[in-house]
């Protein structure tokens, strides 16, 4: 009876085992083809190459900043199957602010671009992918050939210089006599100047897509017409004395810490001294509260070729005119090289609008939301005006303070531009903060 039962046990229990014994095997087939998987491709010289994806990396849009979520992919840097350094710049994606570089993680061989240019990309969206620590085919890149010189005109025969000039007629028949000159034919009446032709003109036109920093600036700048109550008032300051500084130190300010004395740094000084004089200035609305900043974090207007931006100088207050003029350097040519952050532009609580660099003589500037007023400088002219009684020629410039009337009265906004006149005239007050 038991051989009966492990029998019928045993024929039960077989195939079941055999077919774990099959699983078993096919799992670890599957296992090594999967480590083994390589995918096919063509080399750039037409072979055919494996690529292992064990070390494919996705390289993904990065975060661009809070309130940053899209832009445009505008350019690819590098090829698929150029080498990429880690740390190096693979494409620039444009934002409404400034242009974000995206800079591979890793170190090895571009393999797939997963965005066009000119393509929506948000932040995390899958980028491209490298290979890491691939080297580029063929080694090193190589350098291009040097172009092959031109093939030699083939020389002439020496024995075909006949053919090059023709012999002159009078050599084929020297026996004839050369004809009598025939007389000369009357004068003719001159003939009528032709009209004269400026061509058609031209009536081309071009359309060009505005790129998102110009999108977004006019944006802002009409959010501001429709939100602020906005009023300008304005002075003149005689920048005799400012002057006179500038042209004494100058040089030794240039030996000492390496920069240019200029204008801006007398006037972020001077505006934060005003500013702290006038806190209403320094204000901003937020809901149905308004709030008051104990610091000075003064936006200075930039031109950059894609646009206006506006990087920040923090805690002015605290800065002298030489600090501040290495701060405006280094953001100059940060926004000038395109590698100015957001970072460099977030925040403000002022700003100041030098249109005098341009020519400007007279101008109502447009206040930066959500800050409650802007201040804009115009060019340097000589103009006749009384002094102590009597006329002179002195260097003026003409200030305006554009004003949210919302939070600012008139009476705060002509107080500013009174302290600001006072510490550009008479420099010393700075130094005394009188």
């Amino acid at each position: 009876m038991q051989s009966r039962v492990a029998v019928q046990l045993g024929r039960t229990v077989a195939p079941v085992l055999r077919h774990a014994a099959l699983a078993s095997s096919m799992t670890k087939l599957s296992g090594a083809l999967a480590s083994k998987h390589a995918q096919l491709a063509f080399s750039q010289q037409g072979s055919l190459r494996f690529y292992s994806d064990a070390k494919y990396k996705t390289i993904k849009v990065p975060h661009m900043a809070d309130s940053i979520t899209e832009g445009t992919l505008k350019s690819w840097t590098k090829q698929v199957g150029e080498h990429v350094e880690q740390d190096e710049e693979v494409a620039s994606i444009e934002t409404d602010k400034v242009d974000i570089p995206v800079n591979s993680p890793v170190a090895g061989v571009l393999r797939e671009l997963l965005a066009s240019e000119e393509d929506t990309v948000t932040v995390g969206q899958d980028l491209f992918k490298i290979e890491e620590g691939a080297a580029a085919e063929g080694g090193a890149s190589k350098p291009k050939p040097a172009q092959e010189p031109a093939a030699p005109a083939p020389e002439t025969p020496a024995e075909a210089p006949a053919a090059a000039a023709p012999k002159p007629a009078a050599s084929a028949a020297p026996s004839q006599p050369a004809a009598a000159p025939k007389p000369a034919a009357p004068a003719s009446k001159p003939a009528a100047p032709a009209p004269v032709s400026f061509g058609a003109p031209n009536r081309g036109e071009r359309r060009v897509k505005m790129n998102r920093m110009r999108l977004r600036i006019s944006e802002r700048l009409k959010q501001s017409q429709n939100t602020a109550a906005s009023l300008t008032t304005f002075n003149e300051i005689d920048m005799s004395n400012l002057i006179d500084l500038r042209k004494k130190y100058k040089d030794a300010v240039l030996k000492t810490h390496g920069v240019k004395l200029g204008y801006m740094g007398a006037f972020v000084k001077a505006s934060s001294y005003a500013l702290q004089a006038v806190p209403e200035v320094n204000a901003s609305i937020d809901g149905d509260h308004l709030v008051y900043y104990d610091y000075c974090d003064v936006s200075v207007a930039v031109a950059t070729p894609k646009g206006l931006v506006t990087p920040v100088l923090r805690n002015t207050e605290r800065m002298n005119i030489v600090d501040v003029e290495q701060e405006i350097a280094n953001l100059g040519q940060k926004a000038r090289d395109n590698k100015i952050t957001v970072e460099d532009m977030a925040g403000g609580t002022f700003t100041i609008s030098n249109g005098g660099v341009f020519g400007s003589l007279y101008g109502t500037p447009i206040i930066n939301m959500p800050q409650a007023a802007i201040l804009g400088m115009h060019a340097i002219k000589e103009r006749p005006v009384v002094v102590d009684g009597k006329i002179e020629i002195r260097p003026m410039m003409y200030v305006a303070l554009s004003y949210d009337h919302r939070i600012i009265d008139g009476r705060e906004a002509v107080t500013f531009l009174v302290k600001l006149k006072e510490a550009i005239e008479d420099p010393r007050r700075l130094l005394l903060n009188v």
